[in-house]
C-alpha cells in the first residue's frame, strides 16, 4: 500500500508554482485532517486493495506540509494507519521548508513517525529565493538541516532548481556544491519551467523574464549529471539522485507502476489501469468531502496500448530501463549512435542525454509499434 497527502496551504506563492495550493496565514489543520480522513474511509476498503496490507510509504506533500500543526499530522498519520499500520520499515516521507524547522517541530515530525524530509532548498543564492518568492532565506537551510538530524530523521532529500533567466543571481555549480556540503541522503533537480497562470508566466508576457535556452538547459542538467556521479550519487531517475541506498521508495513506486492511493486536493490515485484525481482547490474538496459526496473530479481507464506506453515512459525515466524489445530495433541503434540510450543485458537505458529528449524518444518508439497516443500524465501526484 503506497498513500500520499495533498496538503495544499502555503505562506504565499512561489513565482515557478502551478501546483494546487490555498495560501492561508492560519492553516485550518484540524478542518483538513477530518477531511482527508473522511475521504480515506471512503478509500481504504476498494476491491482494488482489499488485499493491501500495511502501509509501505506514506508521502506527505504539498503545498507546504510543514505549516501544518503537528498534532493536525500526527491526526492524520493516525487515522490513515489506525485500520492499515505501517510496515516496520515504512517509509514516510514529510515535505519541509528551512524556514519551519525548529528542534520541537523537528521532534515532534519525528515522533509522528516520519524518516524521511525532503528540505525545499531550491537555491543557494539569496537573491534567486527572492526572485522565487521563497520565504526562507540561505542562512536558515544548514541550522535546518543539522536539527533534523538530531531529531532522528533518518533520510534528507534536498531540492534544487536549475536552468533559472541569465538575469537571476546564481551560480548553479555553487549550488551543487553547497548541497554537496550538507551531506544529504538525497537530491532532487528540477529544470525551470514557465507554467501557465503563474508569476513567472506573467513576468515572461511582459518581458520581465526571457527563459534559458535548450542549450543552457541542458548543459545545467549535464553539469549536475556530471557532479553528482563523481561524489558517488547514483543518477536513478531523470530528476533525482541519492546516496547508496537511499532511492525514494515512495516515488519510485510510481514510476514501477505499482498502485497507490492519493488523498487530498488535486492528488491523484492509479492502480491496474485505473486512474482518477480529486478536486482541485481546497475549498471545492472540503465543500464536497463535508457534505459526504466524492471528492474525484475525474477518472480515465487505460486501454493495453496506454499501459504499453505508460511502461515505457516511466520505465525509461529510471537508470532500470526497459527491456529491449519495447524499442524497436531502428531506433534502438540510431539511440545507442547517437549516444542517447545503451543496450546491456537485455535492456535500453537511456544516459542522460537521452534523458534531455525523453519526451521525443517515447513518441519515436512508441509510433513505430503502432502505440502513438498522448503520454499518461501519471508521474508524481505533487
Amino acid at each position: 500500500m503506497h498513500l500520499y497527502v495533498h496538503i495544499p496551504f502555503c505562506a504565499r506563492r512561489c513565482s515557478y508554482c502551478d501546483f494546487a495550493i490555498a495560501v492561508r496565514r492560519a492553516v485550518p489543520g484540524t478542518e483538513f485532517a477530518k477531511a482527508v480522513l473522511a475521504e480515506w474511509r471512503t478509500r481504504r476498503d476498494l476491491p482494488a486493495f482489499a488485499e493491501a496490507g500495511e502501509v509501505e510509504t506514506l508521502y506527505l506533500g504539498g503545498g507546504t506540509p510543514s505549516l501544518l500543526q503537528p498534532e493536525s499530522l500526527a491526526d492524520i498519520v493516525r487515522g490513515l494507519t489506525a485500520g492499515r499500520p505501517l510496515a516496520p520499515e515504512a517509509e514516510v516521507t514529510l515535505e519541509v521548508n528551512p524556514d519551519d524547522v525548529t528542534g520541537e517541530r523537528a521532534a515532534a515530525w519525528r515522533r509522528i513517525g516520519v524518516t524521511r524530509v525532503s528540505l525545499g532548498v531550491q537555491s543557494f543564492s539569496q537573491a534567486a529565493l527572492a526572485w522565487m518568492h521563497r520565504t526562507h532565506r540561505v542562512e536558515q537551510v544548514r541550522p535546518a538541516v543539522e536539527l533534523l538530524r538530531r531529531a532522528g530523521i533518518a533520510e534528507i532529500s534536498l531540492d534544487l532548481i536549475f536552468a533559472l533567466p541569465n538575469t537571476v543571481d546564481r551560480d548553479w555549480e555553487a549550488d551543487l556544491t553547497a548541497a554537496d556540503a550538507l551531506e544529504p541522503d538525497h537530491l532532487s533537480v528540477y529544470g525551470l519551467t514557465v507554467e501557465p497562470h503563474t508569476p513567472l508566466a506573467r513576468w515572461v508576457t511582459r518581458g520581465l523574464a526571457v527563459p534559458v535556452d535548450d542549450g543552457r538547459y541542458a548543459a545545467e542538467f549535464l553539469t549536475a549529471d556530471g557532479f553528482l556521479r563523481e561524489r558517488g550519487y547514483r543518477h536513478y531517475e531523470v530528476s533525482n539522485a541519492c546516496r547508496l541506498g537511499h532511492i525514494a521508495r515512495h516515488n519510485t513506486a510510481y514510476w514501477r507502476r505499482a498502485p497507490y492511493v492519493g488523498l487530498g486536493p488535486s492528488a491523484h490515485s492509479a492502480w491496474g489501469s485505473h486512474r482518477c484525481w480529486n478536486l482541485r482547490e481546497w475549498e471545492a474538496y472540503r465543500a464536497a468531502v463535508g457534505r459526504g459526496a466524492s471528492a474525484v473530479a475525474g477518472a480515465e481507464d487505460l486501454d493495453s496500448a496506454g499501459v504499453a506506453l505508460e511502461n515505457l515512459y516511466l520505465g525509461l525515466r529510471t537508470d532500470a530501463g526497459v527491456t529491449a524489445d519495447r524499442v524497436p530495433a531502428e531506433a534502438r541503434d540510431r539511440w545507442c549512435t547517437s549516444g542517447w540510450a545503451t543496450v546491456s543485458g537485455g535492456r535500453v537505458r537511456l544516459t542522460p542525454s537521452g534523458w534531455l529528449r525523453l519526451d521525443a524518444l517515447v513518441v519515436e518508439a512508441s509510433a513505430r509499434e503502432g502505440e502513438s497516443r498522448s503520454l499518461s500524465p501519471t508521474s508524481q501526484p505533487s
